[in-house]
């Protein structure tokens, strides 16, 4: 049986060589919490082990962004500094590789003013853009992962015992990403295999329309012509092929921007902006919100859906069945990289291109006439239970319930 330490070092070697898949003589771009230094650190042995150029690392720390939301002039909300976006573009466009280590406190901020941070983060995100436009474009590779902090851990067990609160949370991590197997990296390119497996069902069906029922949700998806599905696994333009997340459970595309009609409720909390959003239905006509509700968070749900014109529509549907290691963890993480992979879902906000033929290559006026939503948001919800099923009609009309009662449906 792996020790501990063992286990971190494994977790380490798989983010490096499964997730960012880092190639000799690339940069790396780190960006952590503070309190995550000491795994970081072990990140880094095995980037320079793996023959890392340089590493930026770009620190960050909820609790004084906290201070700073509570004390700071509200003028400085609407801004944040082009040079310092423009920095993470200049870098990425480097040779370079970017790591997130995603691990939120999901109640810290319910206490600010919810327009400091609507404010904030579209000031943010409006910098960010082309960054954000070049990373998801195939310009490099990055993964998005998490590792125990004490505000997660504690959100999550809800006992006083943090050192204990932690150690769970390492060993669901551990198992959720199949640490605990004697070569974890042999067990990843067995899940790949297997998600392929749907993936490549799903684009040679290309199905014009998905229609999803459960006891919550009831909503029609038009999806457009040459949409293109994807797993766990994608490719750099320059050719690297990396996993976007650790973990990963899902086979996705992008909805037709003005093609989706329904209601859509949520099945967990989504962690966003430093606060809780739970129970929401969203209704659509013609791929726009133009209702919706939420027991709790409604506010933060009106300045995410009102972030901008393309926040109003949908840009991702994903496809995760309830054997998912996560959802079987029977946890609710208040971690949408986590929950996201729990089950299925669908994304408010921008598209990525590449799930559209040439898409990478779209202008404006081409996204818009092709159905891809851009915005400068994207966040995912999730929507997936035992009582899901999805049908998808094909070209000629023929229904096919190819997922039934939140599992796959394919022989």
């Amino acid at each position: 049986m792996k020790t501990f330490d063992e286990k971190i070092l494994d977790y380490a070697n798989l983010i490096v060589k499964v997730g960012l898949n880092l190639q000799p003589g690339q940069n790396l771009i780190i960006n952590a919490p503070i309190s995550t230094h000491d795994f970081v650190k072990n990140i880094a042995q095995k980037a320079y082990d793996n023959g890392v150029k340089e590493i930026y690392y770009r620190w960050n720390s909820e609790e004084l962004d906290f201070l700073r939301y509570k004390n700071a002039n509200e003028e400085v909300f609407n801004n944040y500094p082009q040079w310092l976006a423009d920095g993470y573009t200049e870098i990425a466009k480097d040779n370079t590789a970017v790591l997130s280590i995603y691990a939120s406190n999901p109640e810290l901020f319910s206490s600010i003013d919810t327009n400091r941070i609507k404010n904030d983060t579209k000031a943010k995100a409006l910098a960010m853009k082309q960054y954000k436009d070049f990373v998801i474009n195939g310009g490099c590779n990055w993964c998005v992962i998490s590792i125990p902090t004490k505000g997660w851990a504690n959100s999550i067990f809800k006992n006083d015992d943090t050192n204990d609160n932690i150690k769970k949370l390492w060993e669901l991590i551990f198992k959720i990403n199949r640490v605990n197997d004697t070569d974890p990296i042999k067990s990843w390119e067995s899940h790949f295999n297997n998600l392929e497996k749907y993936k490549n069902y799903l684009n040679e069906k290309k199905f014009k329309k998905l229609y999803y029922k459960s006891t919550k949700t009831n909503v029609s998806v038009e999806l457009p012509k040459e949409h293109i599905w994807f797993a766990a696994q994608e490719k750099t333009k320059s050719g690297i092929v990396f996993s976007a997340n650790i973990p990963t459970e899902e086979v996705f595309t992008l909805p037709h921007k003005y093609g989706v009609n329904g209601t859509i409720s949520s099945t967990f909390p989504l962690q966003y902006a430093g606060n809780t959003i739970d129970d929401f239905i969203l209704e659509f006509k013609d791929g726009k919100i133009v209702d919706f509700s939420a027991k709790k968070g409604y506010e933060i749900l009106k300045d995410l859906i009102n972030m901008d014109e393309g926040s109003k529509y949908l840009g991702e549907v994903a496809i995760v069945p309830v054997n998912s290691p996560i959802y079987q963890s029977k946890t609710i993480f208040c971690n949408t990289l986590y929950d996201e992979n729990a089950s299925c879902h669908f994304a408010i906000g921008s598209a990525y291109p590449n799930t559209i033929k040439n898409g990478e290559t779209f202008s404006n006026d081409e996204k818009e006439k092709y159905g891809v939503n851009d915005s400068i948001t994207h966040v995912d919800f999730m929507i997936g239970d035992e009582s899901l099923s999805i049908t998808g009609e094909s070209e000629n009309g023929e229904e096919i319930t190819f997922f039934k009662n939140g599992m796959w449906n394919i022989v």
